[in-house]
């Protein structure tokens, strides 16, 4: 085999250990170190193999084939992304007559409103038995981050774009031909 195959080979194993790593958390850094690049250069070359077409198709067949053994559909995530994104207190817990709200009440609840709790906390203070202090309990409710999911949800339908403004270029092309005579010796181009 010649040294030019040879590094060929290499090369492209390298590629295959990298993205293999890669789509295991998606940190290229770790995963240019696990495909055999120098640790004290492996964040820069592992930006530069993201950008390498054969790289990005090996990502795309193994995140692929990731997808289909876990029979995971885009569907289901825009899904259950809805069902964080659009999770209300009020599935959880009532309002007496003053406007007050009352305790939480699971005894209805739905598998989506329960994809939608992050955690489920109860506290007890006071009640020395004494009768003087009333024992009181406390639960806490927290949902998951409405806003993130939001934004995931805004993003996969487009409604976002991450526009940058660039200023400072009024005049650019007069200030080119002036450098550009200047340079080969004219005085001035029309």
């Amino acid at each position: 085999m010649t040294e030019t195959r040879q590094h060929s080979v290499k090369t492209l194993l390298r590629y295959q250990i990298f993205a293999q790593e890669y789509v295991i958390d998606l940190n290229a850094t770790r995963s240019a170190i696990a495909a055999g690049y120098c640790e004290n250069t492996a964040t820069v070359k592992g930006s530069q193999l993201l950008t390498k077409v054969k790289v990005q198709r090996l990502i795309s067949e193994l995140q692929t084939q990731r997808a289909s053994k876990l029979e995971l559909k885009a569907e289901q995530v825009v899904e259950e992304l809805r069902r964080l994104a659009f999770s209300n207190m009020s599935d959880y817990m009532g309002v007496d007559s003053d406007g007050k709200p009352k305790g939480i009440d699971f005894s209805n609840l739905t598998r989506d409103q329960a994809a939608a709790i992050q955690e489920i906390r109860e506290d007890t203070t006071g009640g020395s038995g004494d009768g003087e202090r009333r024992l009181i309990l406390r639960t806490t409710l927290r949902l998951t981050d409405k806003g993130r999911a939001l934004e995931l949800l805004g993003r996969h339908l487009g409604m976002f774009q991450d526009n940058l403004k660039v200023t400072g270029l009024e005049g650019l092309a007069e200030r080119i031909n002036q450098a550009r005579a200047k340079k080969h010796g004219v005085s001035g181009l029309a």
